[in-house]
């Protein structure tokens, strides 16, 4: 109730605590297409669906490199996606410049934190419309982080976020053990894949031109993977299309089925039932025509009354 006297800027608080604009910019993730990091001890490997505005537009661009061994996903508003990692960047660069080394993971998600909660407390400004997921490798091994609009971030083993990320983050939550034990930067794109395929909606399938893989890790630097060279790991699929999809066509297929067999049950009772009617009509037609005739004959008088006259 009253809601809107609460929603017009970012730092007015409503009576229950809570800050709608920031829930209005995690909305604003949760209609992005999805992304999903997963992480092992010596790879962190990043997916994304790629989602075009019409089909004369091209696809627009979910992984952005940081620096050599770092480099985020997005889902959400790309603008500020674009204007974060420039931040990310200049944060990489100065690291080198100034104390000759990379920057670290957790250093450079604790910049973006802060420069998203400031967002939070001035005038002015709104929260950023984007959740990240920020995959890097340094002296400290792999990480894994997600960004949100508040300014809070986590380190997982595996996430996803945008819309119907829940399905991803159940598929991750089932194989977790699985994928913390793989030393196969193959078998962890593989899973990245299948956790990526079920966030799919009802009529796509994950090709090389809607799918963006990125891998970093120990031995190698920040790589992405776009267009025709995510094939290969396609090729590894048993199905591109989501299992649920593939259920509920199943589920159609044998409701034809029955309504098929339903129909020639009804056709076969129908002519069974017709074949049961047709004898008891002969018979009672042929009991009409073979029955006596009456003594009594019936004649008309020729002024058009009827007569009876006997025999």
């Amino acid at each position: 109730m009253f809601r809107n006297n609460y929603d017009n800027d970012s730092v007015t608080y409503s009576p229950t605590g809570r800050l709608f604009q920031v829930e209005y910019a995690l909305e604003a993730i949760k209609q992005g297409s999805a992304a999903v990091g997963l992480v092992s001890k010596s790879h962190v490997v990043l997916a994304a669906l790629k989602r075009n505005a019409e089909e004369l537009g091209s696809y627009q661009k979910k992984i952005i490199k940081i620096d050599d061994h770092m480099g985020i996903a997005l889902a959400g508003l790309a603008p500020d996606a674009r204007v974060l990692s420039n931040f990310l960047r200049k944060q990489a660069m100065s690291s080198k410049m100034i104390f000759n080394r990379p920057l670290s993971t957790s250093k450079a998600v604790l910049s973006i934190a802060d420069k998203a909660q400031e967002n939070t407390q001035s005038y002015g400004s709104r929260p950023y419309g984007v959740g990240l997921l920020i995959a890097g490798y340094d002296e400290t091994g792999a990480h894994l982080y997600e960004f949100q609009p508040s300014g809070s971030v986590l380190e997982y083993y595996g996430a996803a976020i945008g819309a119907r990320s829940q399905a991803a983050r159940t598929y991750l939550e089932r194989n977790l053990d699985t994928i913390l034990e793989t030393d196969s930067v193959e078998d962890l794109i593989v899973h990245g894949l299948n956790a990526l395929r079920d966030t799919l909606s009802q009529d796509v399938e994950l090709t090389f031109k809607n799918t963006s893989v990125s891998v970093v890790g120990k031995e190698s630097g920040f790589t992405i993977y776009d267009d025709e060279e995510v094939q290969q790991w396609l090729d590894k699929l048993d199905s591109v299309s989501n299992a649920r999809n593939r259920d509920d066509d199943d589920n159609d297929n044998n409701e034809d089925s029955n309504t098929n067999t339903n129909e020639e049950t009804t056709t076969t009772t129908t002519t069974n039932t017709n074949d049961n009617e047709n004898p008891a009509s002969e018979e009672t037609t042929t009991a009409t025509e073979t029955a006596p005739e009456d003594d009594t004959n019936t004649t008309t008088d020729p002024s058009g009354d009827r007569m009876e006259t006997d025999d």
